[in-house]
Order: C-alpha cells, then structure tokens, then sequence
C-alpha cells in the first residue's frame, strides 16, 4: 500500500493529459480554414544581396542580414559570420564589425571575443527578402507616432 500516492498522482496526470489534448482541437490559428492537401506553398523569394542597409523600425533593432547565409555554419564550435564580421576581419573584408555589445558578458565584463550569449547570429539577425507580410501588422514606427497629430 505504499504506492498508493505514486498510483494516485500517475492517474492524476492520465487525467490531466487527456484534458490538456482535448483542449488542444480549439487552438485557433491564423489561418480562415484548414489548407487544402495538395496546395503548394509559395515559392520562397530570393534574398536581397546588396550593400545597402535597411532602415531600422526601433532602436535597437537587430540589423538585417544583407546577403544569403544558406549553408553558413554555426555551430558551437565555428562561426562563419564572424569569418567576416570579427574585428580583426573587417580590414579584409569590409564587411561591418559586430556591435561593441557583442562583446560584453551578461555581467557586464568586456570579452576580448564575442560573448557566449551573442554567437549564434541568427536568434536576433535574419536575412532581408522582399515579402509582404503574411499577417496584418498595425505596428507604427517611433519617427511616424512623434509625428501623427495628437488627439
């Protein structure tokens, strides 16, 4: 009689994950209707690949990537961005260095490399393409709000 609690919280969780899964048919998505099987996705447009930079929306807002990174790697171990973009590669390539901040630890110590927390590029950097959004977006840029008459 000793798992009788051990019995009674595994019958609580059944119990609790059969609710949690009836649930999860009402989950709303941002699509009208469910897609047809056989409809193709749109074909994905290519990347912009020039030198000039986009305007940022919001201060500190991530910089676009301005060219294809398909196949960059990096891994724990390699940073193809940084190939390029390191400080001491930026002579060589041109390229923009990564931002000071970069360089800077979560407490507050100044790194002679990039910090842990700042090498993979692309949880905050991604790559430009010319798509319309896919959702409706209300967003105002801070220089269009400063600017709109008030009421």
């Amino acid at each position: 009689m000793r798992y009788t609690g051990l019995k009674l919280a595994v019958l609580a969780c059944l119990v609790g994950g059969l609710a949690a899964a009836q649930s999860m048919n009402n989950i709303s998505t941002l699509r009208a209707t469910d897609p047809p099987e056989d409809e193709m996705p749109p074909r994905m447009r290519p990347f912009v690949d020039t030198d000039l930079r986009e305007a940022r929306n919001y201060p500190e807002q991530p910089p676009l990537i301005p060219h294809d990174v398909e196949g960059y790697e990096v891994s724990r171990n390699y940073n193809k961005c940084l190939s390029c973009h390191a400080r001491a590669a930026t002579g060589r390539s041109q390229a923009p260095m990564v931002s000071v901040t970069h360089y800077i630890d979560r407490h507050g110590q100044v790194l002679a490399s990039v910090s842990p927390r700042r090498y993979f590029c692309n949880q905050c950097h991604v790559p430009q393409r010319p798509d319309e959004p896919m959702v409706t977006n209300t967003f105002i840029d801070i220089d269009t709000l400063l600017t709109m008459p008030r009421e």
